[in-house]
């Protein structure tokens, strides 16, 4: 457990130490759309472990080992009944808390159903997602106030996409800003944006400088850029522990949205994205001056249909397989920079690419992986700190300090410090309430 290095951030299963660290925190499981009463069973891969979640008669969810109790078969099998899942091999029934509550192969006189229990863990509905403890069940934090999650659930957009990598390769490219005036308007130039756009800076300066700083919630950056009018353009933009992120592509006073890299298991990752829909939010699809969004943007995720099997949910049609759907022609007409329909699945074929697991030890990075490099060290300690001297994880029994927490863009004036300048933004805020 107090090994614990660069090499550790891939292994989230039980026992490595990435992994226990991250059973600290509330995790966001599924949809509740995806959950019927007394309807079928679903398996669910989190944190390297194979569960199945359901919905009973009463409308509570469970989520537990998909393995019976009893001789092991799978309850993905089994008969979602009158408030608890019946193993279809001899007859067992688990409650949502795990409980045997019918043993009807055993005679009555020799019964011991009180005794038997499988693994299962607390869960709370909140806003139209399922979230799970998948830590110690006598010591339950409470949920984080993440403020996105917080939105009554009219208000809230959950979407779920599946990226076959581990989750902090995939977490990067959303606290990397640099890579947007390349991967994603590497064919535009600042003059196809109107004057005022606030992603017009993107392009016109390729190559910001950047504050980064520790934060409670976990680390954070600042990218600036002057301007002609003696202002200073800024994205800021948050890690929130363990494996969220707040990206700047929106203006601050409007944007709620946040982003899971929730891992399914060492090599896959299911990103949670959470945004408020009643505020502006993220540009819609970044118009140009010519009224045309930002070419290669697609509003939507085309998915292949959802399957029951550990990796079958929300699979973009565009993978790997077929090279991301990769438009050769338009990437060398510079119509796309990249070639690749949408932003998201720019992200996604970039990190897929590095592999599995990226090893580490080959990168060289530079004065722009500022925020990449602290978020690594942040967690690492934060990890380190828990397993080897008991300091709680970060936020985990404070969940207000991710309230602070918000992303996007402002102006400044020259030489205002960015931190002073966040904190005066943040108040002027419009807020969501909190329960």
């Amino acid at each position: 457990m107090h090994n614990i290095d660069n090499t550790s951030f891939g292994k989230v299963g039980p026992g490595t130490p990435i992994g226990e660290f991250m059973r600290q925190y509330w995790i966001p499981a599924v949809m509740s759309s995806e959950l019927k009463a007394d309807g079928d069973p679903l398996r669910l891969l989190l944190l390297g472990e194979q569960l199945i979640a359901f919905r009973d008669t009463s409308g509570r969810v469970g989520i537990m080992d998909h393995r019976c109790a009893h001789r092991r078969a799978s309850l993905f099998l089994g008969r979602n009944e009158n408030n608890g899942v019946r193993c279809i091999y001899h007859g067992w029934k688990f409650d949502v808390a795990g409980n045997c509550v019918d043993m009807p192969n055993v005679p009555a006189e020799l019964d011991f159903r009180e005794k038997v229990h499988t693994k299962s863990y607390k869960t709370c509905e909140r806003n139209g997602l399922v979230w799970v403890f998948m830590g110690d069940q006598h010591k339950v934090p409470p949920m984080p106030d993440i403020e996105a999650s917080l939105a009554a659930q009219a208000d809230v957009s959950i979407r779920f996409v599946q990226r076959a990598c581990n989750w902090m390769q995939a977490l990067e490219g959303d606290i990397d800003t640099a890579h947007f005036g390349f991967l994603h308007a590497g064919s535009v130039d600042a003059d196809d944006f109107q004057p005022d756009h606030p992603m017009r800076h993107t392009v016109t300066n390729r190559a910001p400088y950047y504050h980064v700083a520790d934060t409670p919630w976990g680390t954070s950056y600042g990218a600036f850029r002057s301007e002609d009018d003696s202002k200073v353009s800024w994205r800021v933009a948050n890690f929130l522990f363990p494996f969220w992120t707040q990206a700047p592509n929106a203006d601050f006073a409007t944007h709620v949205g946040v982003r899971g890299w929730v891992p399914m298991d060492d090599h896959h990752t299911m990103v949670v994205m959470i945004s408020y829909t009643r505020q502006g939010g993220a540009y819609s699809g970044l118009p140009l001056k010519n009224g045309k969004p930002l070419p290669g943007f697609a509003p939507n995720i085309d998915f292949l249909p959802n399957t029951t099997g550990w990796y079958g949910r929300f699979r973009p049609v565009a993978r790997a397989e077929n090279d991301y759907e990769i438009d050769r022609n338009a990437q060398q007409r510079n119509e796309i920079y990249s070639g690749i329909r949408m932003i998201f699945m720019q992200d996604q074929a970039v990190t897929e690419s590095m592999g599995a697991i990226t090893d580490h030890s080959f990168e060289h990075l530079g004065f722009s992986d500022q925020m990449i490099a602290r978020t690594r060290r942040r967690i690492l300690a934060a990890a380190r700190d828990w397993a080897v001297s008991g300091v709680p994880a970060p936020g985990a029994f404070e969940p207000e300090v991710f309230w602070q927490a918000r992303s996007g863009s402002f102006k400044t004036s020259a030489n205002e410090d960015w931190q002073l300048a966040y904190s005066r933004e943040l108040a002027a805020c419009s807020r969501i309430v909190r329960e």
